[in-house]
């Protein structure tokens, strides 16, 4: 357990919390087409500046803490380490490759996790029901597998174009048993429709079962929060 210091305290987690959203909300910014010369430079110092305050606390944080090495290669400390390391990554790759180290800047929203006490409550429900979603994430798989194979037995002569092979009734399955339903494969035979009608009636159960654990396991750790 992390030793409780300044960097723990409301405000600061409060500030913290606000740069992580107005750091992501630059990223997004940024990707508009057309930025004028100024706002890009506007946002450059919006990223220098974040990217400072974000060290500084790295480093705080390795400082005030006396199990320094199981600090940094702990989940908070690489997370912290990710969330830095794009901006000075940046002078020393090809730019081409910048693209993708950019993206790990996306790791800053993973630090909210540290100043939300839900947070922790939602990671203590999920770890103490990993089993039953193991279970769970097994069962789906199995039946998009076989809703894949269904599917492509139904559909393949009439549409060979559309449901190739397996692969192609795989991400079909996928699609129907989370009731996404893109629309741009669907089928035609009887058969067909009638198999995808049962998978969407799975598919909407499917979706309660993980929400019903999960919803289970949050409600009786805050009940044991409560009860402390």
């Amino acid at each position: 357990m992390e030793e409780k210091s300044v960097l723990d305290k409301p405000v600061f987690t409060w500030c913290i919390s606000l740069l992580i959203f107005y750091s992501l909300f630059c990223f997004s910014f940024g990707t508009l087409p057309d930025l004028s010369p100024d706002e890009k430079k506007f946002l450059r110092y919006s990223e220098v500046i974040v990217t400072i305050i974000f060290t500084l606390e790295y480093i705080a944080r390795i400082v005030s803490t006396k199990k320094r090495l199981k600090f940094i290669f702990s989940f908070y400390g690489l997370v912290d380490l990710i969330a830095i390391l794009p901006f000075y990554l940046a002078f020393a790759v090809d730019l081409r490759t910048l693209r993708i180290i950019r993206l790990l800047r996306l790791a800053r929203i993973l630090k909210l996790v540290r100043y939300n006490e839900a947070s922790f409550r939602f990671a203590k429900a999920l770890y103490s029901v990993k089993e039953e979603l193991v279970i769970f994430l097994l069962t789906s798989m199995m039946l998009i597998y076989i809703a894949g194979l269904g599917i492509y037995y139904f559909e393949h002569e009439a549409q060979p174009d559309a449901f190739r092979s397996i692969f192609d009734c795989l991400w079909w399955a996928i699609i129907t048993l989370t009731t996404v339903g893109y629309g741009d494969i669907y089928p035609i035979t009887v058969g067909g429709r009638i198999f995808t009608f049962v998978l969407l009636i799975i598919g909407l159960g499917l979706i309660a079962i993980p929400t019903g654990i999960i919803s289970s396991a949050l409600t009786s750790i805050r009940g044991q929060d409560n009860n402390k």
